[in-house]
């Protein structure tokens, strides 16, 4: 039987000021996940970063710590962020689902992939977050993020290097840095895959910016 959430909505206020949208998420019950989370994990950075970086959900770290990409899987992102010359301070990040899935086993919090309504009920703080953020170009970390911002399923690899368009933005998917820590002898191929994408995609955000200047 399909899962029936009420979705999060009706918890999501008009404002756009990320703080307010912050406040608001942390008291989200629009889905059964923050009953077994510690705190909703909303997205981090400016308001005018240029690019927009979206993951998949928060991992034990981050919903220990309530920030996002604080793990091992954030540890190996803003390594390959650093490798690809971007600056850390022209970048929004987020995830699809604010909190963090998991099944128990023993004293350890596995992490769990979000199903489709689960990422689907959590969508409209994205949404909100996409609104709030002026970033021209938003990078897809993984399935679950290019499921959530484009709506349907998109294979990760074939994608790569194919932009999509969003609401007059652009979208790039490429792996989720967890790709990383998972592969054995390609995960020094995944983590240069990882960079290179996110070179290309900040380059794309200058060039959209300069665009934008260009018109004024």
């Amino acid at each position: 039987m399909k899962a029936t959430f009420e979705g999060a909505a009706s918890y999501v206020p008009e404002t756009r000021r990320l703080s307010v949208l912050a406040d608001a998420a942390a008291g989200c019950r629009g889905c059964p996940l923050y009953a077994d989370a510690n705190q909703t994990v909303f997205g981090e950075g400016r308001r005018d970063a240029p690019l927009i970086l979206v993951g998949e959900q928060p991992g034990e770290r981050e919903d220990v710590q309530g920030h996002p990409f604080v793990g091992p899987a954030g540890h190996v992102l803003w390594r390959c962020v650093e490798q690809a010359g971007i600056d850390r301070a022209h970048v929004f990040a987020t995830n699809a689902v604010k909190h963090f899935k998991h099944e128990v086993r023993g004293k350890r919090r596995l992490h769990k992939r979000p199903n489709t309504d689960e990422i689907e009920a959590c969508h409209p703080w994205l949404d909100a977050e996409m609104q709030a953020v002026k970033g021209r170009v938003i990078v897809a970390l993984g399935a679950v993020a290019a499921r959530s911002l484009l709506g349907r399923p998109v294979p990760i690899a074939k994608s790569r290097g194919t932009e999509f368009e969003l609401d007059g933005r652009v979208v790039v998917v490429t792996y989720h840095p967890s790709a990383v820590l998972r592969a054995d002898e390609a995960a020094e191929e995944i983590r240069a895959a990882l960079v290179s994408d996110l070179r290309a995609a900040d380059t794309r955000s200058r060039e959209s910016v300069g665009a934008v200047r260009r018109r004024q």
